[in-house]
């Protein structure tokens, strides 16, 4: 789950949302301060708005924001007033995290794309799909993993590229809107001695 809030732009709304809806027919109910978008053809919830949410829950930052899960806990009693069924679950933190790059192929179906295995944590590894042309095995960059709110507002969610399962993005500096990013294309290069699935820290891991 992705919670989002622009005051801003939007209102005083957390836009909750559960998956991809790109290409999705949606409909919309509405309850009360909560309206469930949900698609037309299944009947699955896509995503929530609450409106009026600073009544109900201290909002920090704007753009993507991580409830704690004591506010959670509030949102879904305000569900249930209205008779959703369903319950919202915090977004684990953190979304961006250092990855290393163990093991790496050609896509069998591109010229450019390449199959990666991402370790992101001490046991953990995920399969992205990247076309990065510095891309290679052992570097280390940053990782952004399903549930994650890109700067420019893209989400990041499981999907697949030609065919092939990818979990998550490799960033370049320009996708994390790092300040003086290069303008060539390529992922992040962090230093050898980076820790695996740090959380990203601009200040820290990014010196030009």
């Amino acid at each position: 789950m992705i919670f989002a809030y622009n005051e801003e732009q939007v209102g005083d709304v957390l836009m909750v949302i559960l998956q991809d809806t790109k290409n999705v027919k949606r409909s919309v109910e509405r309850r009360g301060k909560i309206a469930r978008i949900f698609a037309q053809d299944s009947g699955e919830t896509l995503a929530w708005n609450i409106f009026n949410v600073s009544y109900l829950i201290e909002i920090n930052g704007k753009g993507q924001i991580f409830p704690s899960t004591d506010a959670v806990a509030i949102l879904n009693i305000e569900l249930a007033k209205e008779d959703f069924e369903e319950k919202l679950e915090a977004t684990p933190t953190p979304v961006f995290v250092v990855g290393q790059i163990i093991e790496m192929t050609p896509h069998p179906d591109s010229d450019h794309l390449n199959i990666c295995q991402v370790q992101i944590a001490e046991d953990k590894m995920v399969q992205i799909v990247a076309g990065a042309p510095n891309a290679a095995v052992g570097l280390k960059t940053i990782v952004a993993l399903p549930g994650a709110m890109m700067p420019n507002g893209s989400l990041i969610f499981p999907g697949k590229l030609r065919g092939q399962d990818s979990y998550g993005m490799m960033c370049s500096p320009r996708e994390l809107a790092l300040p003086n990013a290069p303008q060539k294309l390529g992922i992040i290069e962090l230093d050898d001695d980076t820790a695996i699935g740090e959380a990203f820290d601009a200040q820290k891991h990014w010196k030009n």
